[in-house]
């Protein structure tokens, strides 16, 4: 599917989370929850931080992640159950390869796309295109 598999994977709270955590048990690697507003006050742990594009909502997140959680050389996929702007992709590629980790792409349930480049550059796969819906 996208060359050699992912040794950690990424998904964006809410709905990300459930399917990724799903997803990685499934390949039996390791799972990071990627948060909106890039973490807890309160967590003395560094973590490493992005604020995203416009999302469909046309409003910017800031995401992030305890920065221990992804290691360089890890190979990282997001998962995640609808992709439309690629806006939380492109945020959640940064975050990767601020780590020095290497993105594999984005695994998702439907692809909504609005630009269909963004396929190709993400990479993204999808079980459904919204158009089937």
């Amino acid at each position: 599917m996208y060359g050699e598999g992912p040794t950690v994977v990424l998904g964006p709270v809410s709905r990300g989370s459930l399917v990724g955590v799903l997803t990685a048990a499934a390949l039996g690697v390791g799972f990071v929850e990627m948060r909106k507003e890039g973490g807890s006050p309160v967590d003395s742990e560094r973590w490493v931080r992005r604020v995203s594009g416009p999302d469909y909502r046309d409003r910017q997140q800031v995401f992030g992640f305890p920065r221990r959680l992804v290691r360089a050389g890890d190979r990282v996929l997001m998962v995640d159950d609808w992709v439309e702007t690629g806006a939380t992709a492109r945020v959640a590629r940064g975050l990767v390869e601020d780590c020095g980790a290497r993105w594999v792409g984005v695994a998702c349930v439907v692809d909504g796309l609005t630009e269909p480049r963004l396929r190709h550059e993400l990479p993204v796969r999808a079980l459904l295109d919204v158009r089937q819906l």
